[in-house]
């Protein structure tokens, strides 16, 4: 890998939360342009390194370098302009309630103040027909719309800056397979024609074989083992042939 390729990288990265220690000295690098998938259990520290990522939550040692920057020394305004190169799609969609579906798209473009109502409005439809809706729900209530399109919606709002780096958490859950087929493929062809770079986190085996072009098995707090899906799937480490094979007995402790 060319380090000039390399847009995220995470170096000896401990994070502890009272007496659990969550990452214990995880290393990884994400390069630009491609789907990286983080996989393992609830409770494993998926989330938490993400948010250590974008800057939700600070690291108790070790360093994260974005863009080739270390961000330990980031300033709050540093943050804000670093977070825009970031969209995320968040486990429940996150949507807000009081707002249809074209507020909640358009959101985050007007409190940025840089384009007109008619621009927002338009990138808006732009954002719909990327992730396969119709222009005709912008009137839509969250309550309204189902799980797959309450996905869909909130995808549309990540992509809508324009973001460099898209994360997804759990993308697939709580969707039936059929939909969760469709995100799936959706997250494969936004990561082609976009031209961003994806990183899921996930502990469903299928998702993480169709969207990764590489897979990382989080466990114990470290990356144990990292490579293509089907690197994974023959991987020879006992721990992962356990988890990828939904396994009872083995070394993975619960």
């Amino acid at each position: 890998m060319n380090n000039s390729d390399i847009i995220i990288k995470v170096d000896n990265l401990y994070k502890s939360f009272s007496s659990n220690r969550v990452l214990c000295g995880l290393d990884l690098e994400i390069k630009k342009g491609e789907s990286i998938v983080i996989l393992g259990g609830s409770g494993t520290g998926k989330s938490v390194l993400i948010k250590n990522i974008i800057g939700l939550i600070k690291p108790d040692s070790g360093s994260i370098y974005l863009f080739g920057e270390d961000s330990s020394g980031f300033s709050n305004d540093k943050w804000k302009r670093m977070r825009n190169h970031f969209g995320m799609l968040f486990q429940g969609a996150a949507l807000f309630d009081s707002m249809n579906v074209e507020e909640n798209i358009g959101f985050g473009l007007k409190r940025q103040g840089r384009l007109s109502a008619l621009q927002i409005k338009e990138r808006v439809l732009e954002c719909l027909r990327l992730v396969g809706l119709r222009e005709d729900i912008v009137m839509l209530s969250p309550s309204e719309l189902s799980g797959g399109m309450k996905k869909r919606v909130g995808l549309a709002r990540a992509i809508a800056f324009s973001p460099d780096i898209l994360l997804y958490d759990e993308p697939t859950t709580g969707l039936d397979p059929i939909m969760s087929d469709v995100i799936n493929k959706l997250i494969v062809n936004l990561t082609r024609k976009l031209h961003v770079t994806s990183i899921s986190i996930t502990h469903d085996l299928k998702s993480a074989y169709t969207i990764g072009d590489r897979i990382g098995m989080l466990y114990k707090g470290r990356i144990i083992e990292i490579g293509s899906p089907e690197e994974i799937k023959n991987s020879k480490n006992p721990v992962v042939y356990q988890f990828i094979n939904g396994l009872s007995e083995g070394p993975y402790e619960i």
